[in-house]
């Protein structure tokens, strides 16, 4: 199957970077290229783009895709929160832009082998970013502790019914390993009460939170925000999509701590906390995607879009 992946918001995202050309961009999640293609569009002759993916498929076709940039790009296999050795390793101090899509791609939820999605009952309990990472879905449903999956659903889910839910699994696998995302389906389905099922797809939230602890997904992404918006050159700007809450909570507190000025009590008559204010925040609320987008692609439905723009 070949990788297909539809940019959210392309462009807003692409008219947020206000591209330039000779500018140095860095794309932290590559996918098939969507935003990167357009970045290297709009930002020739000479712009140049440096990113990263964890996902060899991703690559393969990010590469493919670029091919008319060729000499203009270089995509590293690597988890964008490594940008610091990246850029050293590109000779890169400053950066002109930054675009962050943290969505899942439709590659990765269609291909059934990856065992992303809650639609696909025969999948393998998978869900890694990178195939050859060492921790699996499987791993985390049969080896780890009742209390520890219902810490990961609760706080990377958000789900009402973790406790029950865990507790469900931990049962199911004293009979027989779980080993199919239908069988977690069925787990999922049969401990949380009909009434609450009546909005979606029950399975949607548990899926997601232990797909965000088999990848690490909030793990650093603070303090990688932080540090990618320092790589800013002034007026250099920051995009970052986010697709769940928490993802987008930790971006919104990012970029807040970055825009906050002076932190000193108000009655000194001097600074002495030395903190400045790093950032202008552009998208005052985050943007949504248009009406007619999420129609097309519902998949642009729960994203948001956050631009900061350095100062």
């Amino acid at each position: 199957m070949g990788f297909s992946h539809i940019p959210v918001m392309l462009e807003e995202c692409i008219k947020g970077l206000n591209l330039k050309d000779g500018g140095i961009y860095f794309d932290g999640t590559i996918g098939g290229a969507g935003h990167s293609y357009q970045i290297l569009k709009q930002s020739a002759p000479t712009g140049r783009l440096i990113a990263t993916d964890l996902d060899d498929n991703a690559i393969a076709a990010a590469t493919e895709r670029l091919k008319q940039f060729e000499g203009r790009f270089k995509i590293y296999k690597s988890n964008y929160k490594n940008f610091e050795q990246v850029l050293m390793q590109e000779g890169v101090d400053g950066l002109d832009g930054v675009m962050l899509d943290f969505g899942v791609s439709s590659h990765q939820l269609d291909e059934e082998s990856r065992g992303f999605s809650y639609m696909k009952p025969n999948a393998p309990l998978d869900m890694r970013m990178d195939a050859t990472a060492p921790l699996t879905a499987e791993n985390i449903v049969n080896e780890y502790s009742q209390q520890e999956i219902a810490k990961i659903l609760k706080i990377y889910g958000e789900e009402k019914f973790a406790a029950q839910i865990a507790a469900s699994i931990v049962k199911a696998r004293s009979n027989q390993p779980i080993t199919t995302c239908g069988q977690l389906v069925d787990i999922i389905e049969s401990t949380i009460p009909k009434k609450f099922q009546q909005n979606g797809p029950c399975s949607r939230k548990s899926f997601q939170a232990i797909r965000i602890a088999v990848n690490g997904e909030l793990d650093g992404l603070y303090d990688c925000v932080i540090g990618l918006t320092r790589k800013l050159k002034k007026g250099g700007r920051i995009a970052i999509l986010t697709f769940h809450s928490l993802e987008d909570r930790i971006v919104k507190q990012a970029f807040k701590e970055l825009e906050t000025d002076c932190i000193c009590n108000k009655n000194l008559p001097v600074c002495v906390c030395g903190k400045k204010k790093e950032i202008e925040i552009i998208t005052k609320k985050p943007v949504v995607a248009t009406v007619h987008e999420m129609a097309i692609n519902s998949r642009s439905k729960c994203a948001k879009l956050r631009i900061a723009e350095k100062i």
